[in-house]
């Protein structure tokens, strides 16, 4: 039965996922706090924050849920020959403060932005403790998009992306996947559709299917993708990169 659930302060339980309101799609519970145990918590349930400024803390499980099966997962034509002729470089959770700054900048056609400074300052303790991680996008010594998520066992949970140069976070994007793939990850949640993931090849599935997913491939804090080794590496070109 939907209805909307309060959270109590002293706790990181949720609702199940199926309580979760039709209108707006998704919404499940308010209020609780951004702490590190209840933001691991919740995305192990299919659950994310998602609020303004003014608002409480609202916590949402969507239905339809949009995702990237990495099993099946290829970069179409237009993101190889991006790939190709970016001339760009890739590096991994290089400045993760500076990506979460960048996403929550002004938008053309928005008046504000959904990451607020509680939500920046709960993401870089995720990053601290080893869960949350940045993929940036560098041409000719500038930043050109990028994006930032949660890393949990075979599961990214995609929080958002910028570009500063056409592409830029579609070839954040297309790195994260094939270095995810590689490393024997299987999906990426990317929320909510729109047209942006579709190119990327998202797709939608009933939120029953995601969270029976999440029950087998996200049953470890630790992500399969060795974050530490990737952060210390030198920028690795894109050009010609095999991302098959």
């Amino acid at each position: 039965m939907s209805s909307l659930h309060y959270l109590a302060d002293d706790h990181a339980e949720f609702p199940p996922v199926g309580c979760a309101l039709e209108e707006p799609n998704g919404l499940l519970a308010v209020g609780g706090d951004l702490s590190v145990p209840r933001l691991l918590e919740a995305y192990r349930r299919g659950v994310f924050p998602w609020y303004e400024a003014d608002q409480p803390i609202l916590w949402w499980s969507p239905d339809p849920r949009a995702i990237v099966d990495l099993e099946h997962w290829a970069p179409n034509r237009t993101l190889r020959k991006l790939l190709r002729r970016s001339g760009a470089t890739v590096r991994f959770d290089h400045d993760f403060a500076g990506v979460v700054e960048a996403c929550a900048g002004p938008r053309q056609g928005e008046a504000g932005t959904w990451i607020t400074p509680e939500m920046r300052a709960a993401y870089q303790c995720l990053h601290e403790a080893g869960h949350a991680h940045a993929v940036t996008v560098w041409y000719e010594g500038e930043l050109a998009g990028g994006l930032y998520g949660v890393a949990l066992d075979r599961c990214f949970f995609g929080e958002s992306m910028f570009s500063r140069r056409s592409g830029g976070s579609k070839l954040a994007f297309t790195a994260l996947a094939k270095t995810l793939r590689d490393a024997g990850g299987t999906v990426i949640d990317c929320q909510m559709s729109n047209p942006h993931v579709t190119h990327l090849g998202a797709r939608e599935i009933p939120r029953t299917e995601f969270c029976r997913m999440l029950e087998v491939m996200c049953r470890r804090d630790r992500s399969v993708v060795d974050w530490a080794a990737l952060r210390h590496q030198q920028p690795l070109p894109l050009t010609d990169w095999d991302a098959k």
